[in-house]
C-alpha cells in the first residue's frame, strides 16, 4: 500500500514521471522526480528514520522543515543529512544514522 498523492492540483499526475529505485538499509524502495528522501519514505510507509542515541526510540520526520534534525540519515559516502531536505537519486543508498556521542561528536 502507498501513501503517495497520486493526483495533486498544483503538482499534477505522477502518470507523467518515471519511477526509479533507491536503497534503505538494503531494502529497495521507489521514487519519482523531485521527491525528497523523507517524501519517498512517507510515500512507502517507513515513519522511523533512526533510532535515539539514548533512549533507542524511533525517530522519523517530525518538522520536514530542515530545524529539528530528527530526520537525519547517512548516505554511502558516510555524509549525515536530513532527510527533508535531501533529494532522493536513482540508485541512492541510504542508512540509518549510527548514534553520535554526547555533544554530537
Amino acid at each position: 500500500m502507498t501513501m503517495r498523492v497520486e493526483h495533486h492540483p498544483v503538482l499534477g499526475s505522477l502518470e507523467k514521471q518515471q519511477p526509479f529505485t533507491f536503497y534503505f538499509n538494503g531494502e529497495a524502495y521507489e521514487a519519482y522526480e523531485g521527491d525528497t528522501i523523507a517524501s519517498a519514505m512517507l510515500a512507502a510507509g517507513v515513519r522511523t528514520l533512526r533510532q535515539h542515541e539514548v533512549s533507542g526510540t524511533g525517530r522519523g520526520i517530525y518538522c520536514n522543515i530542515g530545524h529539528c534534525f530528527e530526520c537525519r540519515v547517512q548516505l554511502e559516502n558516510s555524509k549525515v543529512v536530513r532527510a527533508c531536505l535531501t533529494p532522493v537519486k536513482q540508485g541512492m543508498v541510504i542508512h540509518s544514522v549510527a548514534g553520535c556521542k554526547k555533544g554530537g561528536e
